[in-house]
Order: structure tokens, then sequence, then C-alpha cells
């Protein structure tokens, strides 16, 4: 339709519109493949003795870590599960991928893509491929940080496991060829995790010359294709992506400054980098793409940003830490004080690039720590993951349990009530949305999640799937006539974006009160709000939200509530109208996800009227 075209162009912007035109006039004339030649024969001629002798400043100088060995039997059971071909995929489920796995077949569908043709012809979403990012999964090496840590813990040593599994990627995925090259960011990762094994196992025979210069050639052209198709991130997708791929461009500079080109490619990617981070990130520490799990990527790229830049004694612009405050701070007041978990909000890829403690997926603590430690050497206990960034001297910050937190600019409101933590969202989209989940309402006690925000589960499945776990029913927010606030375009999209919202959280003596609206639904009737309140005792577990509509008169609207199964006993749900009409609820199994591709049981209350809604949630305590 014309409206939804104008649409993308008013929401994303010409420069946007014609970058994607020009892009794929590229592909289809052969551009694309020009720039980026399939299998180049050029290599850089490096010497390993040399590289041995004068290697750049690194977070730990060979397995010189100086922390005190902790050996722990579930890392030592997925070290001996992969040497077994068997790899944890989005840190929760097994899959046997096979000791001589191929790099491109898909574990799920077992759709096997064409090692000959070229990355920009592979398309990244269809249903006989299945969801290509269980192809990436493997292929970013982030499994790398547990056999680090195996090796030190148990004092052992898997250089040739590591270094015959990097040499196996790079036989079996020439330059630009194949699935593995589609995504620069999953390239950048790629040399990340290469450049962590290649200084841990520096002095390992098993890196032996004809290695070494196997995988500068690999990382040399890696690091060709992502200076080569920045615009793409940068323009096409501007997210973590675009953060991954101009810090990686900056850091080449810093750990490869022998490879050609890499001093041209680190300026422009620190320039890059430094914009990127400054927009991305909101004056207020909260992120453009609304997700708190794309947010922990976000602190972590900026923990190997800033300490690479302070080891080599570069200068980042000031905003770079001032925006990692900023985000910490966000995080901090978003985090649940006991469990270290925050709200499952926004898409969740299920990414955790470098995992260097036993923590579950859920818990941002160590991660938040590690860019804590860069910035202040603060944190509140000294974790291993500090040490394998090189941070010696860390101190203990207090945790604030009695708060309200607003920001604005993203839109979130936070009320911290001891164990106890309402969290809200409402606000406007300036940059692209990836949910229709508007004044959301998560609610946590005691650690544990109550009501929930059901996740992901994947990006490439079927319709009603996506559906569900992108739209409102799988929020605990209100949808009008069964439909979303914003209209579903394809992957990725959403028309009719919520442009208008404000909000505001107050806590008196006695009670806390939310008051936030959003102008949405705006394809169905123009001028359409949804104002939500809530309102909680101070000291009782209770809460009453009033969901009430403007310009719907006669339109059916229905209220979710998503309860953790396991504390389904301990919740009370009842909805009435205004007059005080008792609304009869909809109780269904529905499903929640946690970690990416996996779908786990969920029980949704629906209430439905054609009038206010007054919800009142109780949480009996455990007995």
């Amino acid at each position: 339709m014309i409206k939804n075209k104008l649409q993308i162009v008013k929401n994303m912007g010409l420069r946007y519109v014609i970058y994607r035109l020009i892009h794929a006039l590229e592909v289809k004339v052969g551009v694309l493949k020009k720039r980026h030649p399939q299998n180049p024969s050029f290599s850089p001629q490096v010497s390993l003795e040399e590289w041995r002798a004068k290697k750049p400043v690194f977070f730990f100088e060979g397995k010189n870590i100086g922390i005190p060995l902790n050996p722990h039997k579930a890392l030592k059971k997925r070290v001996e599960d992969m040497k077994k071909g068997r790899f944890i995929l989005f840190s929760k489920e097994t899959h046997n991928l096979g000791t001589d796995y191929d790099w491109i077949t898909n574990p799920i569908t077992g759709y096997t893509y064409d090692i000959k043709q070229h990355w920009s012809t592979i398309p990244d979403l269809s249903e006989q491929t299945g969801d290509i990012k269980f192809v990436w999964e493997k292929a970013r090496f982030s499994f790398i940080t547990d056999v680090l840590r195996f090796d030190y813990h148990f004092k052992e040593d898997q250089s040739e496991f590591v270094f015959g599994q990097i040499i196996d990627f790079i036989e079996k995925n020439p330059i630009n060829c194949g699935p593995n090259y589609k995504c620069s960011q999953e390239t950048s990762l790629r040399i990340m995790n290469w450049t962590l094994a290649l200084f841990y196992y520096k002095d390992s025979s098993n890196l032996t010359q004809e290695r070494f210069q196997r995988i500068m050639h690999a990382i040399y052209w890696q690091l060709h294709h992502v200076f080569h198709h920045i615009n793409f991130s940068r323009i096409a997708v501007r997210n973590n992506h675009a953060i991954s791929e101009t810090m990686m461009l900056y850091l080449s500079g810093l750990l490869f400054p022998f490879l050609p080109n890499t001093k041209k490619w680190s300026k422009k990617g620190k320039r890059w980098f430094e914009k990127e981070v400054t927009y991305q990130v909101y004056s207020d520490g909260t992120f453009l793409q609304y997700s708190m799990n794309y947010h922990r990527v976000l602190v972590q790229l900026l923990t190997w940003g800033i300490r690479l830049s302070d080891l080599h004694q570069k200068k980042l612009s000031p905003i770079v830490k001032l925006r990692a405050e900023l985000s910490l701070h966000f995080l901090d007041s978003s985090t649940d004080p006991i469990s270290g978990k925050l709200p499952n909000y926004g898409n969740n890829d299920g990414a955790l690039f470098f995992k260097w403690t036993e923590d579950d997926f859920r818990v941002y603590t160590s991660q938040l720590n590690d860019l804590r430690g860069v910035l202040y050497s603060a944190v509140t206990e000294k974790q291993e993951s500090q040490a394998w960034y090189g941070l010696k001297s860390l101190n203990k910050t207090k945790t604030n349990t009695q708060d309200i937190h607003e920001f604005n600019d993203g839109g979130y409101y936070i009320h911290q009530e001891g164990s106890v933590k309402t969290f809200l969202r409402c606000g406007a989209y300036k940059d692209r949305p990836s949910q229709s989940d508007n004044l959301h309402l998560d609610i946590w006690k005691d650690g544990d999640n109550y009501l929930w925000d059901n996740g992901t589960y994947k990006y490439n499945t079927d319709k009603e799937t996506v559906d569900y776990f992108t739209g409102c029913e799988g929020h605990n927010t209100l949808s009008v006539e069964g439909k979303n606030q914003m209209l579903r375009g394809g992957r990725f999209i959403w028309y009719y974006w919520v442009k208008k919202s404000k909000a505001k959280m107050k806590v008196t003596k006695n009670k806390m009160v939310f008051e936030g609206e959003i102008e949405a639904f705006q394809y169905i009737k123009k001028g359409i709000k949804h104002f939500r309140k809530v309102e909680k005792n101070i000291g009782k577990n209770q809460w009453l939200i009033t969901d009430s509509l403007l310009l719907a008169d006669g339109l059916e609207r229905s209220v979710y509530w998503h309860v953790n199964p396991k504390f389904f006993d301990l919740v009370e749900i009842e909805c009435e109208t205004l007059n005080g009409v008792k609304l009869e609820s909809l109780l269904e199994e529905k499903w929640h996800s946690s970690y990416y591709g996996v779908k786990e049981k969920s029980m949704r209350y629906q209430f439905s009227s054609n009038e206010t809604m007054l919800t009142t949630i109780k949480i009996k305590n455990k007995s």
C-alpha cells in the first residue's frame, strides 16, 4: 500500500530509503560481488615470532589471569561436550552439531547453505532455510570463553582444539562465501573471539607460523569485509550492529597494526563508533533498541572499546564514557536487586558474546560490573569476569532499594520498594520499534518475576507466533479490537509508530502512582489514546491499574496479564468496569521465552470490555 510506503519514508527518513534502494540495486547488478571478492589470493605476510615479541597490549598476558582456581563441574562438562560436537546455542539448549560440522547447516531445519554462493545473494529469511541465527551462533566463536576458563581453572591446554576449530572454519568458509559472511556484526564478533584465543595461547606450540598466517589472512579479509559494507549497518540497520562493527574497525588499528589498511580503518572506525554511541544511547542512558538484552550487548561492546582504549592510552570522545555511565544507571535501576535479572523486555535474541562466569544467561550482574570496573574500578564484589579484562582494584558500591526512577527519553518508569519492583514502559519512538508493547507492566518480588514479558522466541518462525511474542497480546498491556498499537509490516517493520506519549511517576508517604498515556492505534482510528494509571499502596503487594481510551467509543478493548506459572497460585487478578460490573476472565495457557528459540509455558488472563477497565492484582506471600 502507498500509505505504508509513505510511513516508511516518514519514520525512517529519505536517507534510509535511498540507501536501501541503492543497496538492492548493487546486489542485483553484482557490485557487492566485486567489492567483496570471493576467496581472494592476497595475504599479508606476518611473522608469528615478531608478533609474539611485539604484540599489542591486551586484557591479559597469556595465561596470567591472576585469580584463584575455581574448577566448576558444569564448565568441565560443557567443554567435554564441545569436543564431542555438542554445543549450547543461545545459552540454553545443547545441539549435537557433530565433530565434523560444516558450519553452514541449520541444526533445526537441516537446511545446508551453498558455500559457493556469494554472501550478498543469500537470503537471511526464508521458510526453507529456517532461522539463519542457528547457523551464525557457533560461527561467532563465543564458546571460546568457556574453553579459556576451563583451561585456566583446570590447568589444561585446549589450544589444539581451539585452533583446530578456527582453521576448520577458515577451510570450510572461503572469504565472502556462504551464510557466515552475511552479517558484518557476526564477522566482527568472530574476530574478537579469535583475538582472545590468540592472546591466551600466544606461546602454545599449537600456534604455528602456518596457522598464524592463515588466521591473519582471514582476519584481514574479514576486516576488509566489515569496512567495505559498514554503511549497511550505519544507515540501513543502525543499532548494536553498527556499534559492533565500527568498534571492531577502531580496534583493528590497536590490535592488528601490522595488517594493511588498519590505520585508515581504525581512524574512521573510531569516529563512527563515537558517533554511533552518541546517537544510539539517549541522554538518559536508555538505548534506541528498547531491549534489555541488546542494551547488555552494548555494555559488553563498551567494555571492550573503553578498556582497550585506556590500555593503549588512546582518547575516546568523553561522551562515550558519559553514555556508558548513564547506561549503567539505567540498567542498575532496572535490575532486580536479588536475582540480578532484568525484565525480559524488548527483543531478546539470546546474545551474550563474552560469558566469563557460571551465571545464568538472564543474570546481568557480571556484565554490568565489568563495565563498572572499566569506568570506576568499583563493583559490588570482585568477580572472575573483571579479571579477564585485566581489572585489579575493585571497591564496593551501594544498591538503592527504595526509590523511583524516571527515564523520559526512553520512556521507562521504575519503582523499587525493598524487594518489590514495579516496571513500566511508556514512550514515543524516534527510532525503529521492535515490539508493540507500550504501557507494559512487569512486577517482581523477592527476586521472582510474577507478571512478566513473554520475550521473543524466534525472529524467523510462523507469523502467528511472531505476532504473539511481539504484539500487545504477548505483553501486560491493552489492545483495541484485538489489534496492536502499531500496524505490523514485514520483519522488524512497524507502521504508524507511537509518536506521542507522556508519563510521570511519584511516591507519597503512602502510595506510588504512575500515570501514562500514548497516542496509538492510529491506523484504526485517528486520535485514539490509551491512558494507564497504576497505583500501589506502600507496604502492600497490591496494584490497581486503570485502563481507559479516548476516541474509541464502541471499540472493544482487551487487557492481558501474563503470569509466571511457578507463582500462579500466589497471584489474584480481578477486573471490573468503572460502574462496578465485574468482568469474566479468559484464562489460557500461553507461551513464554526466556531464552532464544525456547518456548515455555505461561498463563494469561484476558479481560474484555467496551468501557474503562479497573484491574486489581494481588500477590500473596509464599507459605
